[in-house]
């Protein structure tokens, strides 16, 4: 935890926060802070700081905090994602959040196991947790959002077309002729399918909607490897 995210809730004061469970314990174990010490510190969606500690007991720490810093720059990128395997889901959710994607979108695809979007992982305060930790990882307060979409071809012909409006937008897949393009840093839309890829059926209905196949070379890469391989090779914000 590079940075302590600190949500409404946490707010005693307009700048007194006080902190239990998660952050509490990282703050005395890992970083071994006292009373007195100040720790980077970041208001969910807004400005980034310090908070001085002012309490701290087994249960709970107090903090005066002043929030003077701007969070880093998103990145302009529209992460569109076939629902991953769950034990991936967690990783892949921290990773983006760490990178500075904002906009997640997670969809069908014909090889997404039914049992996929059955996980508890999914929830709003699951999808929060890791989006958090992705955060604070990050040194970053500006919240992603996630959108589930459990039906590809509606989602493709009636909703990807506007959101792809204005982008540069690009399906991941192995075996296409086009590489992947570098140094973006335009608005950019980045389809990214299941373990084995999209079915071609699936391709041919994503170029449809506006997006150009592109590959990462003849090595066939997890989807968990593949989100921060794809993003570092398109931004240069990565670097």
């Amino acid at each position: 935890m590079n940075l302590a995210l600190l949500f409404d809730e946490d707010f005693v004061a307009q700048n007194r926060v006080v902190l239990r469970g998660r952050r509490l314990e990282h703050i005395k174990s890992i970083l071994r802070v006292s009373t007195g010490d100040q720790l980077p510190v970041g208001r969910v969606n807004g400005q980034m700081g310090l908070g001085k500690v002012i309490k701290l007991t087994d249960s709970e720490t107090e903090l005066v905090v002043v929030l003077d810093q701007q969070p880093p720059t998103p990145l302009p990128l529209t992460l569109i994602l076939a629902m991953p395997r769950p034990k991936m889901l967690r990783r892949i959710l921290q990773t983006s959040a760490t990178l500075g994607i904002k906009d997640i979108w997670l969809i069908n695809s014909y090889k997404v196991e039914k049992s996929f979007w059955q996980t508890p992982w999914l929830s709003d305060e699951n999808l929060r947790e890791n989006l958090t930790l992705g955060l604070e990882q990050a040194k970053d307060t500006a919240m992603p959002r996630v959108h589930i979409r459990k039906l590809f071809k509606p989602f493709v012909e009636d909703e990807l077309p506007a959101l792809l409006k204005g982008k540069q937008a690009l399906v991941a897949h192995p075996g296409t002729s086009a590489p992947c393009p570098t140094h973006l840093n335009s608005p950019t839309a980045l389809c990214i399918g299941p373990e084995g890829g999209f079915t071609p059926y699936e391709v041919v209905k994503l170029e449809e909607a506006g997006c150009q196949s592109v590959h990462l070379g003849p090595r066939i890469l997890r989807v968990e490897t593949a989100v921060p391989v794809l993003v570092s090779r398109l931004f240069d914000a990565c670097l």
